[in-house]
């Protein structure tokens, strides 16, 4: 009889823990790496084949890990877009705050950072596929200390 009972304990705390953690809003997110020992200009992160499954209003949001080795307070990039079918093509340029004026990080983290900034609000439709490059617009031709490029698209 008690271990009938912790079974289904344990089967309700699976269900709920099930339920808690999906989240219907996100379409997309993934990280791809970058070399941690020098992101090159030429290197472009790729998120190739996204494809939307429901008709709505979406955000993108780009994703960023770093760490000490990083240079500077703020990272340009670059975000090309490709949206099937009708080739929509978009170009964004955003300016990633990453610490303030005195050299203290903003994001979250102990070794590694963590960072999150929004892109843009796109319509996309069910069916359509996205292509997005992201690439670094600094001086620098080798910026050291980035781990991960990330994207995220939810409603």
């Amino acid at each position: 009889m008690r271990r009938n009972r912790l079974i289904i304990v344990l089967e309700l705390v699976a269900v709920v823990l099930l339920c808690c953690s999906c989240d219907n809003k996100t379409a997309y997110n993934n990280y791809e790496p970058v070399s941690v020992e020098g992101w090159e200009r030429s290197d472009t992160v790729v998120f190739e084949d996204i494809v939307i499954k429901t008709t709505a209003d979406y955000k993108e949001e780009i994703g960023l890990r770093i760490n000490d080795a990083f240079p500077y307070l703020n990272l340009f990039l670059v975000v090309d877009q490709e949206i099937r079918p009708g080739n929509i093509l978009r170009r964004d340029t955003i300016n990633c705050s990453l610490m303030d004026n005195e050299g203290n990080i903003k994001g979250s983290g102990l070794s590694f950072y963590q960072y999150s900034f929004p892109l843009t609000a796109l319509r996309l439709n069910s069916g359509d596929t996205l292509n997005i490059r992201v690439r670094h617009n600094m001086r620098r031709e080798i910026l050291p200390g980035i781990a991960n490029i990330g994207m995220k698209i939810s409603r």
